[in-house]
């Protein structure tokens, strides 16, 4: 049976519904062909009336490239023989204006701290829960096109300064004006800790695809501040970026089945987790598909400069 491709959504630029991937035909050619012109084209795939099992998920994520692990070794594994595959079981609870939600999360993309960007990752879910728990994601050409041109024009040539340390409680960036930390659990205090003495990356605001087309890449997760602009200055342009893309990104925002699987081009969307309330259980397993854009570096001691050159 011929897989079944159709757009995401009427209203949105990218995005795509499949149905009909198996393990079986996910290593036939032509439907490796088809899923994988239709992710270049649209960034982001929902896949439908999925087998929901680890294999599928491996099977599925290797039709767009060879797994690696996840960039912070901290995370944990979901299963021991693959490589790649980790597990997301949200039991940090955080008050979000006014909200004791779990698993909330703003707007990143994946190993910003680091100087590779893996190529995205399948998401799929092992515990759904009943009210919100959705995961949003915005595309990063949708945004370059939407924004004031004279703020875009601005970011032509400016790169962002990441740390894996500036997570939940150390965010300098997209802290919501009523946030606090309820729960925090050893693993993910501990990991903020070891983090602090990390080197950090630095990565363009907005790169240009071999298609010819730009894409504005800036997310608040993470972000320390502007290469060669770490001032209340450079902060404030930062923030006047964020509160743009705030007010111009058309987010797609999926409730979660459990038959459901998401891949997203990681060069090229953001994506977010609404949190959901604290009493619920919520578990995710992704994958991590290995690749790079080859526009990302280490920053050297107190400067921007590349690793390993002498300016």
């Amino acid at each position: 049976m011929p897989i079944k491709i159709e757009p995401l959504s009427n209203d949105l630029p990218f995005g795509a519904r499949i149905v009909g991937v198996t393990r079986e035909n996910s290593c036939d050619k032509e439907v490796r062909k088809q899923i994988s012109e239709v992710f270049a084209e649209r960034g982001m795939i929902v896949f439908e009336e999925m087998e929901p099992t680890n294999a599928m998920q491996v099977a599925l994520s290797e039709a767009f490239g060879e797994l690696e692990s996840h960039a912070l070794s901290d995370v944990p594994m979901a299963d021991e023989d693959v490589r790649g595959m980790t597990d997301f079981n949200y039991v940090d609870v955080f008050e979000v204006d006014g909200e004791e939600l779990s698993g909330w999360i703003p707007w990143h993309f994946d190993a910003c701290y680091a100087k590779e960007l893996n190529r995205g990752g399948v998401l799929r879910p092992i515990l759904i829960s009943p009210e919100g728990g959705r995961t949003g994601f915005a595309d990063g050409v949708q945004m370059y096109k939407a924004i004031n041109p004279d703020l875009r024009d601005c970011f032509e040539r400016l790169d962002i300064i990441y740390h894996s340390h500036l997570m939940f409680t150390e965010l300098r960036f997209g802290k919501p004006e009523s946030f606090r930390a309820i729960n925090i659990s050893k693993p993910i205090a501990d990991m903020i800790a070891r983090t602090k003495s990390e080197p950090r990356s630095v990565h363009p605001a907005i790169w240009q695809r071999e298609t010819g087309e730009k894409v504005l890449h800036v997310a608040p997760w993470q972000a320390a501040g502007i290469a060669g602009m770490e001032t209340p200055e450079g902060d404030a342009l930062l923030n006047e970026l964020f509160a743009e893309i705030e007010a111009k990104v058309l987010p797609y925002w999926h409730s979660w089945k459990p038959t459901d699987m998401v891949i997203w081009d990681n060069w090229r969307f953001l994506h977010s987790v609404s949190g959901n309330p604290a009493r619920f259980p919520r578990r995710m397993q992704r994958t991590t598909i290995k690749g790079d854009y080859g526009f990302g570096r280490l920053e050297t001691a107190g400067s921007a400069a590349p690793v390993g050159l002498s300016l």
